[in-house]
């Protein structure tokens, strides 16, 4: 049997249908009416030998970095993958959070890539500790792996941490990969995108999980020029080119992104303060997330597993065990879909940990 190199994923992937599902991390889904002039967008003519250019510009307009320093890709996970493939090589080191996110430790192994930890702890907020992540670097570290606001905790890393991790690794010749997918659903104004702040970031996003568009898979990486141009070229050799259709409904999306942001604030205000009032009221710790996603931690010890199953089988409410990202105490909750199905799944959360 095939070993799965991201054991989350497989489990997403396979488990059983729930009745409400609150282990994902996306926003609510738009339909195709939430996107004015979609149907008369699509269309299959079009070159986007090196993304679809209407779509490279509207992402370079929007970082407010020149085309040249994007990258298109197959949702953010492909855009994380082609970064790797592009800059990793076999016996490389890699220095990757944890708890983290899976699908991108297995990337750098699968590649070739000996991955090193550095650990991010509850009772410091899941701050990153830039000498935790120096004490894990070695002379063969070309990457420095983060998620940020943090997957799985939700937790938002100022950008003066950020910027000083990715000095530390360019001094050791290393870059930092940061997984900004949650980065526009924070509260108020979005930090802007480690890689137009510091030369030593490369940023990758997509419009899923801030926007609510997963079935579009429009991802990208933002970096220097030179780096972006090997990643466009490591895609040539995974899937060459986006799906058309996708990327012309793509650059659409970005000419209506303030009525997207919009209808995102208003589903994410009224999600957060269920959240908040749950998270109050219960007999769980939790600090407090800046993106889509919640990791609370269970009293007395009790196994985020074994909790997900009970929740599942007598509630048919899924949340993800924590033990897929390295902290087998908590649990994933996401906040960004339905609010009525998020307060119903929260109803049965209480009643589980009331038992």
């Amino acid at each position: 049997m095939t070993q799965a190199r991201a054991p989350y994923m497989e489990w997403a992937k396979n488990r059983p249908r729930p009745r409400i599902d609150l282990a994902g991390s996306n926003l609510l889904a738009c339909s195709i009416d939430d996107l004015p002039g979609a149907r008369e967008a699509l269309d299959f003519a079009g070159e986007n030998p090196n993304g679809f250019p209407p779509l490279v510009e509207a992402i370079a307009a929007h970082a407010r970095i020149a085309p040249e320093g994007v990258a298109t890709a197959t949702g953010a996970a492909g855009a994380n993958f082609l970064a790797c493939a592009a800059l990793l090589e076999r016996g490389d080191d890699v220095v990757a959070e944890w708890p983290g996110y899976d699908p991108l430790v297995g990337t750098a192994r699968m590649l070739g890539a000996d991955v090193r930890f550095f650990e991010r702890r509850f009772d410091e907020g899941w701050a990153i500790d830039p000498g935790r992540v120096a004490a894990a670097m070695t002379a063969r570290t070309k990457m420095i792996l983060l998620s940020n606001p943090h997957n799985p905790t939700g937790v938002l890393a100022p950008p003066e941490v950020v910027d000083g991790v990715a000095r530390a690794a360019g001094h050791a010749g290393a870059l930092v990969l940061v997984d900004e997918v949650y980065l526009e659903t924070v509260e108020g104004d979005a930090p802007v995108p480690a890689a137009t702040r510091s030369p030593g970031c490369i940023s990758t996003n997509s419009l899923t999980k801030a926007y609510g568009l997963p079935a579009l898979r429009c991802g990208w990486a933002l970096a220097p020029p030179p780096v972006a141009e090997a990643i466009r070229r490591a895609r040539d050799v995974v899937d060459g080119s986006g799906s058309i259709p996708a990327e012309r409904l793509s650059a659409l999306a970005f000419r209506h992104l303030p009525a997207l942001r919009e209808r995102a604030a208003r589903i994410l205000a009224a999600n957060r303060a269920l959240w908040r009032a749950f998270a109050e009221t219960s007999a769980i710790d939790c600090v407090s997330p800046a993106g889509t996603v919640a990791f609370p931690r269970l009293p007395d010890g009790a196994d985020g597993m074994a909790f997900a199953d009970r929740l599942m089988a007598r509630d048919g409410v899924a949340v993800a065990p924590g033990s897929f990202f390295g902290a087998p105490g908590h649990f994933r909750v996401a906040i960004g879909g339905d609010t009525g199905k998020l307060a119903e799944g929260l109803d049965g959360i209480a009643r589980e940990l009331g038992r």
